[in-house]
């Protein structure tokens, strides 16, 4: 990625007059939560870096700067110089499914692993068919040891060495460091085996452990990634709310672009069943529009001349010219998706905790690993330096999984996408933490709990019969675009009935609508508009106001 000031990547907002910006990048190679405190240290070391918060479940830095004073290359260099590697910045472009090609190499490695690790667990526990052999087991052993450990277990090399270069460790030293002394061990025994090394101590080899760890880390990391690849599916699921295209017209003349190209100020046509590309205010046509997608109203809301709109939600019934104001990044739908995205890159209370212990506990172990093979080296029966490099050894690889690090990050993560999938979203993560708590949920309405449309519930007819009544208001509703009168036109076909066709059909803006049926006028509509056409409806009150109740 060329290197370019920041002022051009139109960074995250922050509030107005702090003279900061907030940018977002994707990096790649972090493991653990030693990982995630280096790095917050090496960006926030860096001139003009005011605050770094690095989530690993996510692969993301989210960085405030003093705006003016810092360019994305100087970003880049910090991440890379921490051992990791940067892969831009977080946009739109980056949202689509990433880590599709990670994820196959890591269930390649890991089925490769296992499989070698259970092959080499059953060579070793049939040792007596050694005897029939031409050359000794463990050379067998290490053949299929050796693809294990150099090549699917490059990438925690990679890592080790990246974090040796800044002074430090992280888990990608736990995991080297533990399966080579392992495996460097068990090919001392099947070459030197017998000889005056091992001081007649009978050494077995350990093919098995270092196969075994090699693999079940990586089992770890695959299902991880799994995990990150299901929880971004909530983004792209918003993301899909967004039309490809659009019709805009410009210098009275009308033609259909990207919905990318549309500007504030385009004014940009709608027809029925189509998703609106941008927020704005309508200039011309009549419609309702389904903005359940916002604001959990099952009912389409009307739209007439003046009415805002806003982009990923439908236009229902009739066509629509409106003035885009706010496109892209700006528009509602877009501030949804950052708000999601930044929710699932906050820190919760605990984590905070867990980065901080795990910032401490690579090198604690690596201390008590040398340690113990000390003690044993000392102290130990003989030959002592076998058993302190098996118990050091012992040490190492039992600290290699960093549940610590990557659960709950992974958890927070999850949990967002999660509520994002059912249309909750989750300011940051300390309110996800803290929902345990929560003993009384308010909604501030029926809309939040219904399931996105209108649906006839009960019919109460007087002096003719239930069927008789829907499949009169069902004709009459048959020409209409309005939501309610398809709910009554949906329930009279599930019913079975006979709809008549309408004639002299007129809608009431507002109130209902008017139609000719078998030569009777027919009307259909609130109470005013009966009230108006002098049609009493006082016998049905006291059944209206219990519907109502419960509605």
């Amino acid at each position: 990625m060329a290197s370019r000031g920041l002022g051009g990547l139109k960074p995250l907002p922050v509030p107005e007059g702090t003279g900061k910006e907030r940018i977002s990048l994707n990096v790649g190679g972090m493991t653990c939560a030693s990982c995630v405190h280096h790095l917050e240290h090496a960006l926030g070391n860096t001139e003009g870096v005011t605050s770094a918060d690095v989530n690993l479940a996510t692969g993301r830095a989210t960085v405030e700067y003093m705006s003016g004073r810092i360019a994305v290359s100087d970003l880049r260099h910090a991440v890379e110089g921490a051992g990791y590697s940067f892969e831009g910045v977080s946009g739109d472009e980056d949202r689509e499914p990433v880590g599709a090609a990670e994820r196959a190499s890591l269930r390649r490695k890991t089925i490769f692993s296992l499989g070698v690790a259970g092959l080499t667990m059953v060579l070793m526990a049939a040792s007596p068919i050694e005897a029939d052999l031409p050359f000794r087991v463990d050379f067998l052993l290490l053949v299929l040891a050796t693809p294990v450990q150099f090549w699917a277990g490059h990438q925690f090399y990679v890592g080790a060495w990246a974090a040796l270069r800044q002074r430090t460790s992280n888990m990608n030293t736990l995991i080297a460091v533990g399966t080579s002394v392992a495996y460097l061990y068990s090919v001392a025994v099947t070459f030197l085996h017998g000889t005056f090394l091992f001081a007649g101590y009978e050494a077995a080899t350990y093919f098995d452990t270092s196969t075994a760890i090699v693999g079940l880390v990586l089992l770890g990391r695959y299902l991880e990634a799994r995990a990150k690849g299901r929880a971004s599916g909530a983004i792209r699921s918003l993301l899909r709310l967004q039309p490809h295209t659009a019709v805009i017209r410009r210098d009275d003349e009308e033609m259909e672009l990207s919905a990318d190209q549309v500007r504030p100020g385009d004014f940009v046509l709608v027809k029925p069943g189509q998703r609106l590309a941008g927020d704005g205010e309508v200039v011309e046509g009549h419609s309702w529009v389904d903005e359940s997608m916002l604001t959990g109203e099952s009912v389409p809301v009307e739209k007439t001349l003046g009415s805002q709109v806003f982009g990923g939600t439908v236009n229902t019934s009739g066509s629509l010219t409106f003035r885009a104001e706010r496109t892209g990044k700006d528009s509602v739908l877009a501030q949804i998706v950052r708000l999601v995205e930044e929710a699932q890159g906050s820190k919760a209370p605990v984590q905070r905790l867990a980065d901080l212990v795990a910032s401490y506990f690579v090198p604690a172990v690596i201390v008590i690993a040398i340690a113990v093979f000390a003690v044993w080296y000392l102290l130990g029966p003989e030959p002592s330096y076998v058993y302190a490099m098996l118990t050091a050894v012992a040490v190492l690889i039992i600290a290699c999984p960093c549940a610590l690090g990557l659960a709950t990050p992974t958890a927070i993560m999850v949990g967002m996408a999660k509520g994002a999938e059912s249309g909750i979203l989750i300011r940051n993560a300390e309110s996800l933490e803290r929902a345990h708590s929560v003993q009384v949920v308010v909604l501030d309405k029926t809309g939040t709990l219904t399931s996105g449309r209108p649906a006839v519930t009960d019919v109460v007819a007087v002096r003719v019969s239930g069927d008789a009544l829907l499949a009169l208001a069902a004709s009459v509703e048959r020409p209409s675009e309005h939501p309610i009168g398809e709910a009554i036109l949906s329930a009279a076909r599930e019913r079975g009935l006979t709809i008549s066709e309408a004639k002299e059909f007129t809608s009431i803006t507002g109130h209902g609508v008017r139609a000719e049926i078998d030569g009777s006028e027919v009307l259909v509509g609130s109470e005013a508009l009966l009230r108006q056409a002098g049609v009493s409806i006082d016998c049905l009150r006291e059944e209206a106001e219990a519907l109502r109740r419960e509605g």
